[in-house]
């Protein structure tokens, strides 16, 4: 009868631990689904434009001597989101200076691969999310969120799943 006992005990066991272990899966993809809807939100209530139509506003932003100049006062901290809608591909990148950091990108001093991609004319447009406003506590948290929602690493352009 002891042995009996002992198998009882230990398939309760299991069983409580399976649960444990499904319930923990299910609020963490829970949690990722919410998370994920909120970048996506987030990226749906920003300004799309082509690398063309970013440079075109930074050239106007720039100003005359004494002008204030929007690409310079208005650089925010946040994060882009560079979609090349020729291969179905997206690079998640951060910056302090957002504008700054796209720029980078599309003029060879950023990511090599968008850079060659755009250079021999695949379609790209440009998203940015400012950190303020996001609810997310920093750059680095926005950016691995927002790397993860557009699968950036896994099959896009990014080389990290972001910084930690």
């Amino acid at each position: 009868m002891d042995g009996w006992l002992i198998a009882i005990i230990a398939i309760t066991s299991i069983f409580i631990c399976l649960v444990v272990l499904i319930s923990i899966l299910y609020y963490r993809n829970k949690k990722k689904a919410r998370i994920k809807r909120k970048i996506r939100g987030l990226a749906n209530n920003t300004l799309e434009m082509t690398p063309e139509e970013f440079f075109a506003m930074r050239k106007a932003s720039l100003g005359g001597k004494g002008s204030p100049s929007y690409a310079l006062t208005m650089n925010f901290a946040g994060v882009y989101i560079l979609y090349n809608s020729t291969k179905n591909k997206y690079y998640v990148g951060q910056g302090k200076e957002v504008l700054n950091r796209v720029n980078s990108h599309f003029t060879s001093k950023g990511n090599g691969d968008v850079y060659a991609d755009y250079k021999y004319g695949d379609e790209f447009t440009i998203k940015m999310i400012a950190l303020k406003g996001s609810k997310f506590s920093t750059l680095n948290e926005l950016e691995r969120n927002t790397i993860l929602t557009y699968d950036a690493f896994s099959s896009g352009y990014n080389k990290t799943r972001g910084n930690k």
